[in-house]
């Protein structure tokens, strides 16, 4: 089993910046894809950004330029640096791991991220 514990979600002001982070534990082992997913209220999930054990970026045009991620292999943490944040991207963000080995995922409890002035 695995379990992922985010933190960093919260309010901001449009243009600001926002840090999520994600650490996992139990059943580490070194290849998974770990990302973020977002849901607006009303709206399906979509994906934010991925990163695979090599170090592959995958993002969503929505938040290209503006969203970084990245990931810590010796802490088993991923991050998403949030730049120029925009009213649209207010949503609950899931941390997202799959293993690239059985293709089985796992789900983070979602942080709210909320921009508004």
């Amino acid at each position: 089993q695995v379990q992922l514990v985010e933190s960093g979600g919260g309010l901001v002001q449009p243009g600001g910046s926002l840090r999520l982070s994600c650490t996992a534990s139990g059943s580490i082992h070194k290849f998974w894809t770990m990302g973020w997913y977002r849901q607006a209220p009303g709206k399906q999930r979509e994906l934010a950004a991925t990163i695979t054990s090599g170090g592959t970026r995958n993002s969503a045009d929505a938040v290209k330029g503006r969203f970084t991620i990245s990931r810590d292999n010796a802490l088993n943490t991923v991050y998403l640096q949030m730049n120029m944040l925009k009213p649209e991207d207010t949503a609950v963000y899931y941390c997202y791991m799959r293993s690239e080995i059985s293709s089985r995922d796992y789900w983070g409890q979602g942080t709210q991220v909320t921009v508004s002035s």
